[in-house]
């Protein structure tokens, strides 16, 4: 009699990409990462700037930070790309395969907030569109309902099919060049108003005090540094890692600095206002540009689902990734129609927090040599994750004791040090 034998289910997430599933080139990182830099969340966080520090040291910080933000991102694509890891693939290996899922639960928990949001954005600027065309008010609770459940079934329909398909040919092909041509004419809308009021008078226009210099930068860094968790997940299917390494890099870096710029100059040009699609439709051309940006949008949640699918099937293998994905836009949909999600904006903030000294370790253990990622995944690291938590509480000690400073630049030094001081010996060796 011949013994059949069941064997458990491929963990698709802890296992280094096949080379036939490597496909993205250096164009694919940059269209991907500049499609999921471009958000109106990004647009309203740049208005915010303004008021607190001026025009100018807002510009100076949007510049660099955005820079710093998007080398992190490139240098963990990078990193994936050489080693075939996802990112909880990445955490096990430096974290041990036991404890990484915390950090794993966590990235979930924040994904999924985030999706939620990103729905949240969607309904209000549908809402927004809803009523600049037709001249009626979606209230109640059909304004909440209708357009929630639109862009959840979108984003459930994208989740049915192929991660690889949708960046190769939606992004690519079709949904960047909308998105670039409704960032132009919404620039020049606006820079014409600006003209008009006088560009030395705004540019020379001081902050009111309420955050520093440093503190903006990390208002900047906080958008790049919430898409650590997920670059690994795409970088993992690229060919070559100095493609995903530089694709990823100038893709966000640009499209970060574009429209953390674009909300310095909406502020900078209009009356405050937390409504911000109803100052995007005010201009010329408005209505078709915010059209596309809302449509871009979709790419974000997208982006979120997809990896909270693969953080999900490192911890649940026995379903696939297209199972989980499908789960989680079903239940953010809900979550996005429930929950009071601007609230809990500085909830999902304080969260994303918890991975700029992740990453920290991370990359001060793997990332000047790939090869470490290929070696035996212990149950816990000790050191690695007791500096993870010393690095969460420096990372807010700083925002308590010494804003000025900013919390994100020198959290991430200091983590990134002390994981390359103590890394294990043998770990240097290929």
């Amino acid at each position: 009699m011949a013994i059949t034998t069941i064997l458990p289910p491929l963990n698709q997430a802890l296992t280094p990409v096949a080379s036939t599933d490597r496909v993205f080139r250096w164009h694919e990182h940059a269209s991907l990462w500049f499609s999921l830099g471009v958000g109106l969340l990004v647009i309203q966080i740049g208005a915010y700037l303004v008021p607190a520090v001026g025009t100018r040291d807002a510009m100076f910080a949007i510049v660099v930070g955005s820079i710093i933000g998007a080398g992190l991102l490139a240098w963990t694509a990078r990193l994936s790309c050489d080693s075939g890891l996802s990112s909880a693939g990445l955490m096990h290996r430096t974290y041990g395969g036991a404890f990484a899922r915390l950090p794993v639960l966590l990235n979930i928990v924040q994904l999924i907030g985030w999706t939620s949001f990103e729905l949240v954005i969607m309904r209000e600027g549908t809402v927004a569109i809803t009523q600049k065309t037709f001249g009626f008010e979606l209230g109640g609770l059909a304004g909440t309902i209708a357009p929630t459940l639109l862009w959840g079934a979108v984003l459930t329909a994208l989740m049915a099919g192929s991660m690889l398909t949708l960046v190769r040919r939606f992004v690519g092909r079709y949904g960047l060049p909308l998105v670039v041509a409704s960032l132009l004419w919404l620039t020049w809308q606006f820079w014409g108003e600006l003209q008009a009021k006088g560009v030395q008078a705004i540019w020379n226009r001081p902050g009111d005090g309420s955050m520093g210099l440093f503190s903006a930068m990390d208002l900047v860094i906080a958008m790049p540094v919430s898409w650590l968790p997920l670059v690994a997940d795409y970088a993992r299917h690229g060919r070559r890692e100095g493609g995903a390494f530089s694709g990823t890099w100038l893709g966000y870096a640009i499209a970060n600095i574009w429209c953390y710029s674009l909300g310095v100059l909406i502020a900078s040009t209009t009356e405050p206002s937390d409504q911000l699609a109803v100052l995007l439709l005010s201009v010329q051309g408005g209505l078709l540009a915010m059209g596309l940006i809302l449509l871009d949008e979709i790419d974000n949640a997208y982006g979120d689902v997809y990896s909270g699918a693969v953080s999900a099937h490192s911890l649940k293998p026995g379903w696939s990734i297209r199972r989980w994905g499908l789960s989680i836009a079903i239940g953010c949909t809900v979550l996005a129609m429930l929950l009071p999600m601007h609230q809990l904006e500085p909830f999902l903030l304080i969260l994303s927090s918890v991975f700029v000294p992740l990453y920290g370790v991370i990359l001060g253990r793997l990332a000047t040599n790939a090869a470490d990622s290929a070696k035996p995944v212990r149950s816990v690291d000790p050191v690695a994750a007791g500096l993870w938590i010393v690095g969460i509480a420096m990372y807010h000690a700083f925002a308590t004791w010494a804003p000025q400073l900013g919390s994100a630049l020198p959290t991430l030094a200091l983590t990134f040090v002390l994981a390359w001081v103590t890394r294990p010996r043998a770990a240097s060796i290929s």
